[in-house]
């Protein structure tokens, strides 16, 4: 009876999409595109092969709502006298829309830099 329109997304249907938006190939094609119904449809795919059934629009709806937020979250931010607010997710919509790669294991790119900063720096010992 449930079309999907409207219901609700769950932490880890929205992890996935997250993670799926993070791709390196889809970043590209969100990137300037104006028509992207076909990316979307693509992301839904991936979805579902995740177990995840969620249409196009949705998936769109979904991305768009977090930019939104996001974005309008930074403008806030940026006042000074604002407490820094966030939302659910900002950690990983920030890596992804300043381009830093998620970390593997854990989420939020604060793991990943640290992770990769003591690689880069016990090969500077080598």
């Amino acid at each position: 009876n449930d079309t999907g329109a409207g219901k609700h997304w769950s932490d880890n249907e929205v992890r996935a999409l997250i993670n799926i938006w993070s791709d390196e190939k889809i970043q590209q094609m969100l990137e300037g595109a104006t028509r992207n119904k076909e990316i979307f449809e693509e992301i839904a795919r991936r979805l579902m092969k995740r177990g995840i059934d969620r249409d196009w629009k949705q998936c769109r709806t979904k991305y768009k709502n977090l930019k939104y937020e996001y974005r309008a979250l930074q403008k806030e931010n940026e006042h000074l006298g604002n407490p820094r607010k966030k939302m659910r997710f900002y950690d990983e919509v920030d890596c992804i829309l300043r381009r830093q790669p998620l970390g593997p294991s854990s989420w939020g790119c604060e793991s990943s830099s640290i992770l990769s900063g003591t690689k880069n720096f016990s090969d500077e010992i080598k």
